[in-house]
């Protein structure tokens, strides 16, 4: 700081301590994120519901009501197009389908990072 540039008196007061507001905000950002999978044991109970969605249709009800066994619904994705994979009915990732020796599941193929709000 040559010839007192960039020094305010305000940087001075308490000492020359921090304002108790500045104190206060810093001290909210530095929330203690978990930084390893020990610190995050208290949420490995929480229930979630996982979905994935091979597609969509949409009809009238009395189309709904002529469905029967082997009935053929038409859905808006294409064979080999990702699929969805919904966290509590948020979208997380993207996926394919395959056989797990004789029962169908994911592979997660791309991670949807969503804005925080």
């Amino acid at each position: 700081m040559a010839d007192g540039e960039g020094l305010d008196l305000t940087d001075l007061d308490n000492d020359g301590a921090q304002p108790e507001d500045a104190v206060d905000a810093a001290s909210q950002e530095e929330e203690k994120v978990p930084t390893n999978a020990k610190e995050l044991e208290a949420v490995y109970e929480i229930p979630v519901q996982v979905s994935a969605v091979l597609g969509k249709a949409n009809m009238q009800v009395s189309q709904l009501l002529k469905l029967g066994r082997g009935a053929v619904v038409e859905l808006d994705r294409k064979v080999g197009e990702a699929i969805d994979i919904y966290v509590n009915n948020r979208l997380v990732a993207r996926g394919e389908v395959v056989v797990v020796e004789d029962r169908l599941g994911v592979t997660m193929t791309e991670i949807i990072k969503m804005e925080r709000s």
